[in-house]
């Protein structure tokens, strides 16, 4: 995905908050090239090696709750463009319409099979759909809901020069998000104006210091973070 010219940026990115990261990237068009393009070699390879396991998921999901095999929902990616995230289901059906949009420890709305999918974060692999569609990247800030989107800090709008990503430094430093919004009140509120602030410092500074010897540490890190 090429780096679109300053004039061509969506009207609500082009401020002087989002050109500073923007000129950062310029620099790195040629490792933004490679990035990717390894991006969809990986994911097609991912798909092939993980078929198996993931038609085993899919059967498991079925057997477990009624509804669909994915959850899709609305996204947003580079530029502010909404696509629809495959993930697999792990939650009751339409559970989008009964609570937050955000999950809480404890989320009763959580399946039997999907709180194990989830610990292991196995319901992220159907998103190497997306990569492959050219919708997110294995390394960049976190596909949130529109509605999360339409409350950006004019900084915050500098996540959308690239495409969104499975995996992140903030998405690492976060991974008990869940366990932080147990108890609150309002949980989407909470995420809003507390948790996601503090995860774009994270995002941020990941664009500011883009490098793909960084997005590899960010990836095996994962790893590491869910073996743990």
């Amino acid at each position: 995905m090429p780096i679109r010219s300053w004039s061509d940026m969506p009207k609500g990115m082009r401020n002087d908050e989002v050109l500073y990261y923007y000129r950062k990237l310029l620099r790195k068009k040629g490792e933004l090239k490679i990035k990717f393009a390894a991006d969809k070699i990986l994911a097609a390879v991912l798909l092939l090696v993980f078929a198996i396991p993931m038609c085993i998921v899919a059967v498991m999901i079925k057997l477990d709750s009624p509804g669909p095999v994915f959850f899709r929902q609305k996204r947003i990616t580079a530029y502010g463009r909404i696509f629809r995230i495959h993930k697999f289901r792990t939650m009751v059906s339409d559970a989008d319409k009964k609570g937050s949009s955000v999950t809480v420890k404890g989320d009763s709305r959580i399946t039997k099979v999907g709180r194990f999918i989830r610990k292991y974060r196995i319901d992220e692999l159907p998103q190497l759909i997306d990569v492959l569609e050219g919708n997110m990247s294995f390394v960049g800030t976190r596909p949130e809901i529109p509605e999360y989107v339409r409350k950006y800090s004019k900084p915050m709008r500098a996540t959308l020069l690239l495409p969104a990503g499975i995996t992140s430094r903030a998405s690492i430093e976060y991974k008990d998000e869940a366990d932080i919004l147990d108890g609150v009140d309002d949980p989407d509120k909470v995420y809003i104006e507390k948790i996601l602030p503090e995860k774009m410092k994270y995002n941020l500074e990941s664009i500011e210091r883009f490098s793909l010897i960084g997005d590899m540490k960010v990836m095996l890190d994962t790893v590491a973070a869910v073996l743990h």
